[in-house]
Parts: C-alpha cells; structure tokens; sequence
C-alpha cells in the first residue's frame, strides 16, 4: 500500500477531543464529507498533518498533539482593549459575540468579545483552542 507523504493530497475523517474526553470537532457529525487538505500546505495543524504522515488508506490512527503543535500557546498580547468611539455607531458588542476585524494588511481575523462596559470592549484572539493539548482518531479514508 501507498503511505501519505509530504505534498500528498488527502481525505481523512476524524474526531477531535481535548484531554477530558471533550470532543470539540468530528467529521462524521452532520454528514459532513471528509476532511480534504494537502499535506504540506500549511492548512492544518502541523501535528495532525505529521500524524497523518505514513498511514495507509483505510488504516486509523489516535494521536496526542502538544498545543505547540496546535494552535500554540495563549498569548497576552493578543487581548486587547478598545475605545468604543473607535467601533461604527451601529455596533454594540456583548461578552461572548464573535466580531470579524480587518488587519492592517487587509486580512480578516476572528476576535471574540469578553468583556464591555460603557466606554470599551476587550477582544481576545487567541484560537480557541491555544493552551490546549489536543488528542485525535484520524482514519485516512483516501489518497487522491
């Protein structure tokens, strides 16, 4: 059998869990297809793209992946405090709500609101998943 291998074009399905069992993300849930990506490409996390280094199609695998491999550490500097003035009148975040901010190269970046009071709002945006030793079955279901 052909083993995965860097630059390789990938189906896998998968259920992703933190270390107390929680599952956070699972391909098969809602009928969802499989996870497509290249391995290499820098879409995925770099521990799952090495775990599925080697596996054969069909062959299933569970994986523990460190939070370096991950989504990294929690960083203090990505929270930040913002002057309300400087939101469009139309805006009124509340602690929770997920808000889209335009970097100053243009890209997109998902923040997410955890405090506000009259004046301000603090946005965090560290992945979700920063901090987190992250565990995963992965089934390679194809290589394309």
């Amino acid at each position: 059998m052909t083993e995965a291998q860097e630059g390789d074009k990938v189906k896998v399905h998968y259920k992703g869990m933190l270390e107390n069992g929680e599952v956070f993300d699972e391909s098969r849930s809602e009928d969802r297809d499989p996870l497509e990506f290249t391995i290499g490409d820098g879409r995925i996390i770099p521990g799952f793209e090495e775990a599925v280094k080697g596996m054969n199609p069909g062959e299933t695998s569970k994986e523990k992946i460190p939070s370096e491999k991950a989504y990294g550490q929690r960083r203090d500097d990505l929270v930040v405090t913002l002057d309300r003035n400087e939101l469009p009148d139309d805006l009124d975040p509340q602690p929770g709500q997920q808000l889209q901010m335009k970097q100053k190269d243009g890209r997109q970046l998902s923040v997410l609101v955890t405090d506000s009071d009259d004046s301000t709002i603090t946005v965090d945006a560290n992945h979700p998943l920063a901090d987190h030793d992250l565990e995963f079955e992965i089934e390679l279901v194809e290589i394309l």
